[in-house]
Parts: structure tokens; C-alpha cells; sequence
């Protein structure tokens, strides 16, 4: 008799996401397990716990998902994760915090895009990541400094707040990153001066951009937005708008459903890989990312 494709799922808080046991269930896994309130010190022993039992040949049908809402911390169990395994017993696993990872890759991704309809892409642009405290925030601006951008992240809690989070972001994940103030109107217009690229990732139905601010972004190219609850992040984004003129601007628009789409299909294809791989796989936000921008390509060239 066949192995059962099994998923345990850990995550630090109180429940795991119903979203994420659904995308899973869809990817084909047939057990779905998840634990509850896990943090880095028990990741090891959970983790052995789940792989010896199935021996060399069910490992291959084993994979571990880590939750959670802490972009950082999803990145330190994963890791963790991964030390806990030594041949044979080596599974496949991946981390989605809150979807930030997914998410954060898909709306990096779909900028890209955007900008290479206009001949350019990420490298030497200047980035303004408006809620960049929350884990989509944090990880949206590491992916764009990967890609070559020059990204800031802007917190309505004030620039030293500001300035410890991306400190913090930054030294993590080996890339440079700024804090800026986000605490009132003649801030945000300050950052929005110097900005090619939004990525507006503050809470639902926070509207961190108003369509009198647009003025003062003379540079702006993309906009991008992850609010589906009115009003919108960025006035004038609509949720379906992918690549849509803004009113009273020259950027480009991408909607929160637009990214969901592809966020959608990154987490999918994501599972899926690490369900029917015979090797074992580590999937955080870099393997997303790519994920995010052949999903667009195919779309493109299809």
C-alpha cells in the first residue's frame, strides 16, 4: 500500500491559517497536521519526531510547512528545520508566514513586469515601501534590494522605529536597507518625491497614499498595492488594475487582486514542487520569487 502524502504544518501561534490547510489539501496532501504555538526551541525535536517514523522511502512523501506571522522568525525554523535532518531522513519544507513570502514575491514580481513593459527593471530605482514594518513589508523590500533597487521602508511609527526594522531586516538577510518617517502627511510627500516604485503593504483598509499625494511623486513608474478592502492603499490602484494607468499620474497601477492571483498560483506551484519532488526541497521566499516570475513569463509568453 501506498505511503499517504503527509504535510505537518507548525506554527508559533495560536492556530494555523484555514488558507493555508486549504492550499495545501489542493496541492495533494493527504494528511494535513498541524501544531500549534511551536517556536525554535521545539522546531528540532518536532522535526525528528515527523521524519523517522516513515523510514528512507516515506520521507520522499513527508514535508514540513512553517507558519506563523513573523517573517524573521519563519526564516530562523526553517533553517532550524533543515539542521534537524541528516541522510536518509531528509524532507522537503517551506515557510509562508501569513503568505508574506508568497505575497512579497508576487508583487515584487509583478513591478518587474511592469517596469520591463517599459524597458527597464528593479536595478538602481529607488523604492518606498509604505507599511514596511509587517512581514510582507519587510520581505517586499528585501527581494527589491535583491533585484538592485535602492528600498526604504516607511513606518507611521517614526523614523527610529523605522530605521531599527530595517537594521534589523537588513543585517538578516544580507542586504541594505533604509528607514524612513511615515508619521505625517509632509513625510510621506517627502519620501514620495524621491520614489520610482510604492509597494504599499500596510493593513486593510489603510489608505497610506491619497490621490492628493500623487503630485509629489514626479518619478513614480509602478504602484503597487496589497489592500482589497476600500479605500485603496494607493488612490486610484483599483483591486483588478495590473498595469493600469493611475488618474492623475503617469505610473502604473497593480491591484491587490492582481497580486493575489499570482500569489495564488506561487503558493500552488510551490506545494505542489515540494509534494512530487524526490528531492528534498527548501522553499522560503527567494525560491517564491522565482516561482512568481515564471508563472508571469509563461503568462506573458501564453
Amino acid at each position: 500500500m501506498d505511503r499517504p502524502y503527509i504535510l505537518h504544518m507548525f506554527t508559533p501561534g495560536r492556530q494555523m491559517s484555514p488558507f493555508d490547510v486549504n492550499m495545501a489539501a489542493d496541492a495533494g496532501y493527504q494528511v494535513l497536521a498541524p501544531y500549534c504555538e511551536v517556536d525554535l526551541r521545539n522546531i528540532t525535536a518536532l522535526t525528528q519526531d515527523a521524519i523517522f517514523s516513515r523510514g528512507p522511502k516515506g520521507v520522499t512523501r513527508t514535508g514540513l510547512f512553517i507558519g506563523g506571522r513573523d517573517a524573521l522568525l519563519a526564516a530562523d525554523m526553517l533553517k532550524a528545520a533543515g539542521d534537524a535532518m541528516f541522510k536518509p531522513f531528509v524532507v522537503s519544507r517551506m515557510a509562508d508566514p501569513s503568505g508574506a513570502y508568497t505575497t512579497a514575491a508576487a508583487m515584487v514580481a509583478c513591478v518587474e513586469s511592469a517596469l520591463q513593459k517599459q524597458g527597464s527593471g528593479l536595478t538602481g530605482l529607488k523604492v518606498l515601501v509604505m507599511g514596511g514594518l509587517g512581514p510582507v513589508g519587510r520581505i517586499a523590500g528585501v527581494l527589491a534590494a535583491q533585484a538592485g533597487a535602492q528600498v526604504s521602508l516607511s513606518s507611521r511609527s517614526g523614523v527610529d522605529t523605522a530605521e531599527e526594522a530595517a537594521h534589523e531586516t537588513a543585517e538578516r538577510f544580507g542586504v541594505t536597507l533604509h528607514g524612513v518617517s511615515g508619521k505625517n502627511r509632509e513625510l510621506v510627500r517627502a519620501s514620495l518625491a524621491e520614489a520610482d516604485v510604492i509597494l504599499a503593504c500596510a493593513a486593510a483598509g489603510v489608505q497610506v497614499i491619497a490621490a492628493e499625494d500623487l503630485p509629489f511623486a514626479p518619478r513614480l513608474r509602478v504602484a503597487a498595492d496589497v489592500n482589497a478592502v476600500a479605500p485603496e492603499g494607493v488612490a486610484g490602484v483599483g483591486v483588478m488594475d495590473d498595469g493600469k494607468p493611475i488618474a492623475g499620474s503617469q505610473a502604473l497601477g497593480i491591484g491587490a487582486l492582481a497580486i493575489g492571483n499570482v500569489k495564488y498560483q506561487t503558493q500552488h506551484r510551490l506545494l505542489v514542487q515540494m509534494r512530487e519532488s524526490e528531492k528534498a526541497l527548501s522553499l522560503g521566499f527567494a525560491e517564491a520569487f522565482a516561482t512568481a516570475r515564471a508563472y508571469l513569463a509563461e503568462r506573458s509568453a501564453g
